[in-house]
């Protein structure tokens, strides 16, 4: 493509995607669930590539006509499901940049920016944290990818020789790590990766705010020591996937220093709310953890993908995934570190840019004043459900996640799941507003989770209006 060619290209690509995040490009308002079947875009496209080139225009025009109409817009104001993601527009600015630069930040050679750029913005995002300086931070593309990560490190940390020996055709012990009933799903994914099994994980019962009991975490420490199982991790949520609950943290670090585990806090939605001063009393007890995971492209507005694991040890960590060839040794290899180190990912990319472009462009006070104004927004609406008669908040809303039904005393459990089921595809069918849910207690739950940066009350507000519309339509008040 020539510099012309790509000029006018750009300038078109880059005037939708002001318009798109503006709320006004052709087309809009988008259904924010997309309306589409299961295969029907695969109907709609060419069945093998094409044996000639294609102009950039027809590119795009099928974008618009057979692409957007398949596209959950995530970063919809009113997308309110999972937890609410968006780019800011600095972050997709910085994100094109990085298209342009394409470097593999696998060593400091490679792109020397990238690696330094790195450290220096994860250390920002430490500071705004409240964090001790002894953490450092390492970009990954997931939580999922960080916590396997961090629980890697704390295998190798046992001292069984995982890394060199393998697990299998040893006498090992049983290797076993904790989570309460609340954790992320991750946690388990990764242990069935590192080949503990579902079997290395035990699973903690909370209290009645779904936050782990400590006192059931040291019965299952002191069961499984005495059947000669090995314990060596426990993971601790603060912001957990149903409710956003959070563990005592300290108190499990207390247990982790007694029984000597490596202690990780999965932090990667409601981490970055301790920018929020007040919100910093919910956190007590991460500052003694080994690693901690948050992800600022869930509530800090940095377009996927941008997950930050924050490490006590990083040589712990080296130690556990460095693996050099000779082909990619280095003269600087003393002097600074190679990224590549960090994690089973050789390639990297430059994910740093759009971190320390998105801290750059708000600032701290600017990022607490938006996550300020979604903790109010989400109080609101449970206040709005609480008044409401027939309606029910179903847990604590420490953050900007409101877990809630519509449970007419007349209704039984059954019927109560089942009419909340038909309310929320009513409302997502709509295109209007996109939300999610959980089970709480066995309960069929509806979930509202604000972090969009372009939400305003508005648009919480409508989506109230359609939930009780579509509660009124399928269960009339009598």
């Amino acid at each position: 493509m020539s510099p012309e060619e790509f000029r006018s290209a750009a300038a078109e690509v880059m005037d939708w995607i002001a318009r798109y995040i503006g709320g006004t490009a052709p087309g809009e308002p988008f259904p924010v669930l997309a309306q589409v079947q299961p295969g029907e875009l695969l109907a709609r496209l060419p069945s093998a590539p094409p044996e000639e080139g294609e102009e950039i225009a027809a590119m795009l025009d099928d974008f618009r006509t057979l692409i957007l109409p398949g596209i959950t817009h995530w970063n919809n104001p009113s997308f309110f499901a999972y937890f609410a993601t968006s780019a800011a527009g600095a972050g997709i600015l910085a994100e094109s940049l990085v298209a342009a630069l394409n470097v593999n930040a696998m060593l400091w050679r490679t792109s020397p920016a990238a690696t330094e750029l790195e450290e220096v913005a994860t250390d920002w995002l430490r500071q705004l944290l409240g964090l001790p300086s002894d953490f450092r931070g390492h970009l990954q593309d997931t939580a999922s990818t960080s916590t396997l990560v961090a629980m890697a490190t704390a295998r190798e940390a046992t001292g069984l020789l995982v890394r060199d020996e393998g697990m299998s055709g040893r006498d090992l012990p049983r290797l076993r790590l904790y989570c309460s009933e609340e954790a992320h799903s991750s946690v388990e994914k990764a242990a069935i990766t590192l080949g503990l099994g579902r079997a290395g994980v035990t699973r903690i019962g909370t209290d009645d705010e779904f936050r782990m009991d400590p006192k059931l975490l040291r019965s299952a420490l002191e069961r499984d020591l005495a059947a000669g199982v090995k314990p060596f991790c426990v993971v601790a949520t603060i912001g957990t996937t149903s409710t956003t609950s959070v563990d005592p943290v300290d108190r499990i670090a207390d247990l982790a220093d007694e029984f000597g585990l490596w202690l990780h806090v999965d932090a990667a939605y409601a981490g970055v709310a301790a920018i929020v001063p007040e919100k910093r009393e919910l956190m007590v007890g991460w500052e003694r953890a080994a690693s901690i995971v948050v992800n600022p492209h869930k509530w800090l507005f940095v377009p996927l993908d941008c997950s930050v694991l924050l490490l006590r040890d990083p040589a712990a960590t080296r130690a556990a995934f460095s693996l050099v060839p000779e082909y990619l040794t280095t003269p600087e290899e003393p002097l600074a570190p190679n990224l590549m180190d960090y994690g089973h990912a050789l390639g990297r990319r430059f994910r740093a840019l759009k971190l320390w472009m998105i801290l750059r462009y708000f600032g701290g006070t600017g990022i607490a004043e938006r996550l300020r104004a979604h903790i109010a927004l989400a109080a609101r609406f449970a206040e709005w459900i609480e008044q409401e008669e027939g309606w029910e908040v179903l847990a604590p809303v420490p953050f900007s996640t409101v877990c809630f039904r519509y449970a007419p005393s007349a209704l039984d459990e059954d019927a109560a799941d089942h009419l909340n089921a038909t309310i929320l595809e009513r409302v997502n069918r709509s295109g209007e507003t996109f939300l999610s849910h959980t089970r709480i207690l066995g309960k069929y739950s509806l979930r509202l989770a604000i972090g969009n940066i372009r939400t305003e009350e508005k648009h919480v507000r409508r989506a109230w209006e359609l939930l009780r519309g579509a509660a009124a339509e399928l269960h009339p008040p009598r």
